[in-house]
């Protein structure tokens, strides 16, 4: 019998996991956003438009600086990125589709040429928020191998961004709270742009991305002259300029496309050029 005798070690207790309160910003951020585009829906489902598009609105801005504040206090995680897809599918996907078929629905009332196929009005829908969750999809498993890494994509997104999506939808309906013109509240209006936004999220045209854009000095003060003029319209008179604001982005689209096919070719002319490396001399 061995004279040594083997003592149990006691478990230790486990150590608490503290979080720093800075870590929670962005995902607070984020659900904030969340819980304003699902109460855009409920407004949509209530009939208050100005409301559901202001709470749209508010997501966007929201979605605009989590990610910013996320890498500003150096906390990014895996958990935010989820968290702030899902928010994205939400606010940008579900809510306008939601929206543009209510306000739909009111421009046909029972009795109407279209009421018997209302349920076309349904599936343009359902066709935008699906192509905003392949939209979202599809950027979350972009790689570097990707063609979008490629010189000529840095100043454009692939495909329209699903926030840019959810504003170009919300566009007639801006429209019409500013003029209050019934022609914008048509159902081929909003047709239209559920099908041409969302055919434009789920493709692979490029679009205009602000992110790495350089502006010359002897631009900066014209241009931040400009942003404060902006900021005074939207002040003054929000509905106008946004309604503004929405169509110089659509007319953004064929100018980025033409950008890019330029800047692309231009690419593939210098690659061509370029002197091919020497070949190493074998032993």
């Amino acid at each position: 019998m061995s004279r040594f005798r083997i003592r149990k070690r006691k478990p230790k207790p486990h150590a608490r996991r503290e979080i720093p309160v800075r870590a929670m910003v962005p995902n607070l951020i984020t659900m904030a956003a969340a819980a304003s585009g699902i109460t855009s829906i409920r407004f949509s489902c209530q009939g208050q438009w100005r409301y559901a598009v202001v709470a749209i609105l508010i997501a966007c801005f929201l979605d605009g600086i989590d990610g910013r504040m996320a890498r500003l206090l150096k906390v990014s995680s895996r958990l935010g990125a989820e968290l702030d897809s899902l928010a994205d599918f939400v606010n940008f996907g579900v809510a306008p589709a939601l929206f543009a078929y209510f306000w739909i629905m009111e421009a046909v009332p029972k009795g109407s040429l279209l009421y018997p196929v209302r349920g076309m009005f349904w599936a343009f829908a359902l066709f935008y928020a699906m192509c905003g969750a392949f939209r979202l999809a599809r950027f979350n498993i972009m790689v570097d191998s990707d063609d979008s890494a490629q010189p000529y994509w840095k100043h454009f997104f692939v495909g329209l961004p699903s926030p840019g999506a959810a504003g170009l939808v919300l566009t007639p309906a801006i429209w019409e709270l500013h003029t209050d013109w019934d022609v914008f509240q048509s159902p081929w209006v909003g047709s239209f742009m559920l099908l041409f936004c969302g055919t434009l999220m789920a493709s692979r045209v490029p679009t205009l991305s602000i992110k790495k854009m350089r502006v010359p000095q002897r631009l900066q003060l014209p241009l931040t002259l400009f942003v404060a003029f902006v900021i005074g319209m939207l002040v003054a008179h929000s509905w106008l300029t946004l309604g503004v604001i929405g169509i110089f982005y659509l007319l953004s689209v064929p100018v980025c496309v033409t950008a890019f096919i330029r800047a692309r070719a231009a690419h593939r002319r210098r690659a061509s050029c370029a002197p091919a490396p020497a070949a190493e001399n074998k032993a």
